[in-house]
Order: structure tokens, then C-alpha cells, then sequence
């Protein structure tokens, strides 16, 4: 017996309708919103520029001012060195916590919960202060002789009481992020690797990162700007950074206004162009999703026999 013709056939044809010329209907709710976001945006920006009390006019002349861009390179700087070395110590706080030893796992836990609970500010206070617990800083055999000492003020400086205290920090938000990621890929990939006489550490450097690493960026860009902001604090342990050289200014000049708008617009700046990056990285490593996603799927079954 013969298949049935295709039932489309047979609608009668005054009942089909051209679709190749229709048009999508206004959504009159998306457009209002629109125009009164934009309208609103607008007000704001018209409010804000023709505010003498901003004095746009020394916002320009501090905006390159050399004081203010020696402290954006230091405010640079201590971002990309406390990012490496937190993640750094991340990825192997991270290792521990999803590791079979019971002494490494509960030792990186009770990093990450230290150091996540408590204030970053406190925490660089204490490590400026560090002399004052500790006058010497020394390596000995426990409970034995001193092998080597220093005094702790020729060592915590103001420098290294910020990279410590930043990247310490950071190491316990990083742990957890990675700890995600690694968590996300399918169990089934390192049994895989270790079945084709794969260590355990070259599975996880060669397979399991790469894979966790689409959940990894995301988080880790949010990090890194809350990064660029939080070296702000570093001012209050008198570190030269960009609030503490626009602090600097105003403390002699009392424009206090125009130059918390130059740190503000450097921030914005930093920040843009980072998010711009953080967008680049997370298509670069999410392009084998795309390819599985728009790839046609390919069919192995067997054709069904018309039946007689």
C-alpha cells in the first residue's frame, strides 16, 4: 500500500496565506519605555554638564595631570599583579578543596572561609600593621634555632601590605570560581583521560580546565573589575594609588567635586574596556557551542519501509 500524498495538497487554495510580505507588529509598550529611558538618560546627562558644580573645566586640566596618571598606573598595576597571584593561589586552593586528602581539603576551606569573611579593608590594615604582632619575621626549625630573620618593617611596606592583602583576598573568591568550573564538566571526561593512560594532572591540565574554562571567565571578568575598584582601599594604608593621588589633589586645592569626577571617569574608562575583553574572551571559548549548536544533526537510522 502507498503512502498518503501530503495532506498540504489537498487545502484548498484561497486558504493559504503569503507570509514573504508580513510585517511584525509594533509593540507600542517597548517603544513608550524606550523613549521615556532615553528621555529620561538624556535629562540626566543635560542635568549633569551644565552643573557648575562639577567645574568640568578642572575635571580636563587634572584628567592627565601627571599625578593623577602616575596613580592610574599603580592602580593598573596592583589589579594585574594581586589577579595573578590570587589566581594562582586560587586554582591550587581550588585543587585541594576537590581533593581525596581530608588534611588539604579542610585546610583550603578554612582559607576560603577566613578570608571571605571577613572585610578586605580590615584585612590590609592588619597586614600594614603586621610589625606590630610580629617584629621579625623568621624561618626556624619548629622548636628549634633561627635560621633567618628580618625585621617586618624593612619587609611590609606600604607596596607589600597591598599585593598581599589584594591577592590573599582575592585567592578565596578565585578558589571558589574555579572550583565551579571544574565541578561543571562532566565527571565522565577525567575517567575517560585516565582510561587512556592519562596522570591525574595532565587530565586536569589538558582536559578538564580547558572545558571549565567557559565557566570560569565570566565570574573571573566580574572579579577582576571588582579588582580595579577595590584597590581604592588601598588609600587608606597611604598607597599611592589613583583615589589617594586625586585625594592628594584636592586635600591642597579643596576641589574636591571635579576631582572625585576624574577617578570616577578613569574608573568607567578601565572598567569599559575590560567588560569590551571580557566579551572577546567568552565567545573565543564558547565557539565549540556554537559549532554543536548550529551544526546539523546527522541521521543514522534506518529508513522506514513503506508498508504493504
Amino acid at each position: 500500500m502507498a503512502a498518503s500524498p501530503n495532506k498540504q495538497s489537498n487545502i484548498p487554495t484561497n486558504t493559504l496565506r503569503d507570509v514573504s510580505q508580513a510585517i511584525t507588529p509594533i509593540n507600542y509598550l517597548h517603544w513608550s519605555l524606550s523613549i521615556i529611558i532615553v528621555a529620561f538618560v538624556i535629562q540626566f546627562l543635560w542635568l549633569v554638564i551644565n552643573n557648575d558644580t562639577f567645574q568640568w573645566d578642572v575635571v580636563f586640566k587634572w584628567f592627565f595631570d601627571e599625578t593623577v596618571i602616575n596613580g592610574l598606573y599603580v592602580t593598573l598595576g596592583l589589579t594585574v599583579v594581586a589577579m595573578v597571584v590570587g589566581t594562582i593561589i586560587g586554582l591550587v586552593l581550588a585543587v585541594c578543596r576537590l581533593s581525596k586528602s581530608h588534611i588539604a581539603s579542610s585546610g583550603a576551606a578554612i582559607y576560603i572561609w577566613f578570608f571571605r569573611g571577613t572585610p578586605m579593608l580590615v584585612q590590609l590594615i592588619f597586614w600594614y600593621n603586621m610589625a606590630t604582632i610580629f617584629p621579625y619575621i623568621t624561618i626556624s626549625i619548629p622548636f628549634g634555632p633561627t635560621l633567618i630573620s628580618w625585621e617586618t618593617n624593612s619587609i611590609i611596606t606600604p607596596l607589600t601590605a597591598a599585593i598581599v592583602g589584594l591577592a590573599l583576598n582575592e585567592a578565596a573568591y578565585m578558589a571558589e570560581i574555579i572550583r565551579g568550573g571544574l565541578l561543571s564538566v562532566d565527571p565522565g571526561q577525567s575517567e575517560t583521560a585516565q582510561a587512556f593512560g592519562m596522570t591525574r594532572t595532565r587530565a586536569l591540565w589538558r582536559i578538564i580546565i580547558p572545558q571549565a574554562m567557559r565557566s570560569i571567565v565570566p565570574p573571573t571578568g566580574n572579579q577582576l573589575i571588582s579588582m580595579i575598584k577595590g584597590t581604592s582601599l588601598v588609600s587608606i594604608i597611604a598607597m599611592n594609588d589613583l583615589l589617594y593621588s586625586v585625594q592628594a589633589v584636592y586635600n591642597r586645592t579643596f576641589e574636591i567635586i571635579p576631582l572625585l569626577m576624574v577617578a570616577v571617569i578613569w574608573y568607567l574608562i578601565i572598567t569599559s574596556i575590560l567588560n569590551i575583553g571580557q566579551s572577546f574572551i567568552e565567545r573565543y571559548y564558547a565557539r565549540g557551542q556554537r559549532m554543536s549548536e548550529t551544526s546539523p544533526a546527522i541521521n543514522i537510522a534506518k529508513p522506514v519501509e513503506d508498508a504493504q
